[in-house]
């Protein structure tokens, strides 16, 4: 009898480890699909082409840039656009969620035309990039890629700059804290001028927030970070963050938080009746002086095409 209670318990347990291990699986399975969610919900990445986009702008090549993932090489697609002048500085475009490269002509036609020599890119699993659905860790990654390419086209470092929108935001600014870190490690200098960061936030547990009910625990649940208050404070660079007044998107008091905790030199730039998306048209006078004045760079004002 005392064997067969002795089975019998071991038998219980045998069949309450299954049972366990069992609901670890499908628990874990859970999260993955949870997590996979969340970063589908974090990019909401539009196939194809936007439906505004009229074709690439004269002067633009297209490239693809290779980076190792999973022993396998993928392709990151860009675009370079050169400037009138060879010795003109270069900004590295880092887009936000949803729309793919051929969204974003009218911000990289902005920039270049103020003089600047742009290089765009698409992450993983947007446009023609390789790659699948996007992740935190993926997208650093190719802005990373994308730094050392655009080093190669621009090698004046008092020339390079970087600039991130919404999300790209996020992006711009942990690609400059990693660069100022590694800078820091070696002891030499930042190889970049200066970080411009429109239209985004502080972290995405709180932009989330915003858009979801403030008692639910977001904080906890998300696995994608994008922690730009903390990453913020270690730039070794001058930074200039830009916030349309009336964006209903993102709330302009995250870039005001995001300015508080940058360290100096910095500039605070609120376009007054700009939306989430077009700071750099309507505050374009405002835009310029705050470029000339943080950077000590003058870039061109466009050119204003006369109506027919």
């Amino acid at each position: 009898m005392q064997y067969a209670r002795r089975d019998s318990r071991r038998g219980r347990y045998a069949r309450w480890c299954a049972a366990a291990l069992g609901g670890a699986m499908l628990v874990g399975a859970g999260c993955a699909q949870l997590a996979e969610k969340e970063r589908e919900l974090t990019f909401r990445v539009v196939p194809g082409t936007a439906s505004w986009f009229d074709g690439l702008p004269a002067g633009v090549r297209e490239t693809d840039l290779t980076i190792e993932a999973d022993g396998r090489p993928q392709h990151i697609h860009s675009w370079w656009w050169p400037a009138a002048t060879a010795d003109a500085p270069a900004v590295l475009y880092l887009h936000g969620s949803r729309w793919n490269l051929t969204g974003q002509t009218s911000r990289i036609e902005q920039l270049h035309a103020f003089g600047f020599a742009v290089l765009a890119i698409d992450y993983r699993g947007f446009g023609k990039s390789d790659g699948a659905l996007p992740s935190e860790e993926t997208v650093y990654e190719d802005a990373r890629v994308a730094w050392h390419h655009l080093a190669e086209l621009q090698p004046d470092a008092g020339k390079r700059y970087i600039y991130g929108h919404s999300l790209g935001g996020a992006v711009a600014i942990d690609l400059a804290a990693w660069l100022s870190e590694e800078a820091a490690k070696e002891g030499t200098a930042v190889p970049a001028h200066g970080l411009i960061v429109e239209s985004s936030f502080t972290t995405l547990a709180d932009i989330a927030q915003v858009v979801t009910s403030p008692w639910l625990p977001v904080k906890l649940l998300l696995t994608q970070k994008f922690d730009s208050l903390s990453k913020v404070r270690e730039l070794k660079m001058p930074v200039l963050i830009v916030h349309g007044s009336g964006d209903a998107y993102v709330p302009a008091r995250f870039s005001e938080e995001l300015y508080a905790a940058a360290p100096e030199p910095k500039k605070l730039l609120l376009v007054d009746g700009a939306t989430h998306n077009n700071c750099l048209r309507v505050g374009t006078t405002a835009y310029l002086a705050a470029i000339d004045e943080l950077f000590d760079l003058k870039p061109v004002p466009p050119r204003r095409h006369a109506k027919s």
